[in-house]
């Protein structure tokens, strides 16, 4: 069978809550099973106070109605980011085959079911372009855990010809383990559990006027807590063996509340607090290489938005020494676009009815060709 490529548009809406992360990449066959990518362009397109504010109601509870005006307008600022994105890069929409869009998770089970907010039919309407969505849902149906789904991109993308993790910090922390000749069958991949979604709700717990710890700033005046770090490693989510995802399900307002009482149990100062919520991060990160990843690892490439916070990536730097920790955009893009460009490829294997999910990863009972297609 012909490989093809070309443009596509990626939408990404992860648990940090920031923003749509929203990337144009075009795809051309690489060798082998691999493609090459060509990022045109990357935008996060952040949400107003109003729209995280409704995000997250939505993931605590809501009415019908409510989800029903909620997927809708969701859809409007899913489309008017694609719009934007394709803007920046100068591409015509004409030119793009599809728009993947990951959606925004509001529940995900493992194992049993997870839920996506999304509106492909009115991106389609509102862009003219074809929309691929719902990727998680076959591979739950397949007996997996519908997430992480980025390791096809991580072994088709940015194999490097050595063996890699590539650790995305996100609001959950996830790894892929990829082979010199990125081979599926030695793909691995999991969450790692949390990114930066418990120092973001500790921040802001803390200081309402805040959404981040910004440069890691807070947690630069504090110390850390390492009799609270190690007591939270002992949750039974990190000693479970992969396959396994989590979310803000565990990670939740509950969690971060706990975590500011332990801290505050032992004298901690806010910055303090905030210190060890990073510390937590880098920890577990750390203690999952170390608990389940045999594979002789030369490099760890670093993306998402927890890349940006330095005093992280000098803890998790200083926790896997000595292994190479590497900022992703210092071998390719933005590490804020791997994920959306990511679901990008996602759209292209779809159409050419290419499986999508990593079994290894997920543990789907096998390989599927994932999400559904909305024509333009």
């Amino acid at each position: 069978m012909e490989r093809n490529g070309g443009v596509y548009v990626g939408l990404m809406s992860g648990t940090s809550l920031d923003g749509i992360s929203a990337a144009v990449a075009r795809f051309s066959p690489g060798t082998g099973d691999a493609f090459t990518v060509e990022l045109l362009a990357f935008h996060v397109h952040e949400y107003s106070r109003e729209q995280r504010e409704r995000l997250l109601a939505a993931m605590r509870d809501g009415s019908a109605r409510e989800y029903c005006r909620l997927a809708v307008d969701f859809g409007t600022w899913l489309a008017d980011a694609a719009v934007a994105v394709l803007a920046d890069a100068g591409v015509a929409r004409a030119d793009v085959r599809a728009i993947g869009t990951h959606g925004q998770t509001l529940w995900h089970e493992p194992g049993h079911s997870t839920w996506q907010l999304d509106a492909p039919a009115v991106i389609a309407e509102r862009t003219g372009i074809s929309v691929v969505s719902d990727f998680r849902v076959r591979d739950v149906a397949a007996g997996g855990q519908g997430a992480p789904l980025v390791p096809i991109a991580d072994a088709l993308l940015f194999g490097g010809g050595k063996w890699r993790a590539l650790q995305n910090i996100g609001g959950i922390g996830n790894v892929t383990v990829v082979p010199p000749d990125g081979t599926l069958a030695s793909v691995r991949a999991f969450d790692t559990g949390p990114g930066v979604t418990v120092i973001d709700a500790v921040v802001r717990f803390l200081d309402p006027s805040k959404r981040y710890d910004e440069d890691g700033r807070l947690a630069a005046h504090g110390a850390v807590i390492g009799i609270v770090v190690k007591e939270h490693l002992d949750d039974p989510y990190f000693a479970a063996e992969p396959p396994k995802s989590t979310g803000r399900e565990l990670f939740d307002a509950a969690y971060v509340e706990r975590f500011i009482a332990a801290c505050r149990a032992q004298g901690a100062s806010d910055g303090d607090i905030v210190a060890t919520a990073t510390a937590l991060t880098a920890s577990s990160i750390a203690d999952a290489y170390r608990r389940f990843i045999p594979e002789p690892v030369e490099e760890v490439l670093v993306s998402g938005g927890g890349a940006k916070n330095p005093v992280l990536l000098t803890m998790l730097s200083e926790a896997l020494s000595p292994l190479p920790v590497v900022p992703f955009h210092q071998r390719y893009f933005d590490g804020e676009a791997k994920e959306a460009v990511a679901f990008a490829l996602l759209a292209h294997l779809h159409l050419e009815a290419i499986p999508g999910n990593v079994p290894t990863a997920t543990g789907a009972r096998g390989r599927r060709v994932l999400g559904m297609l909305t024509p333009a």
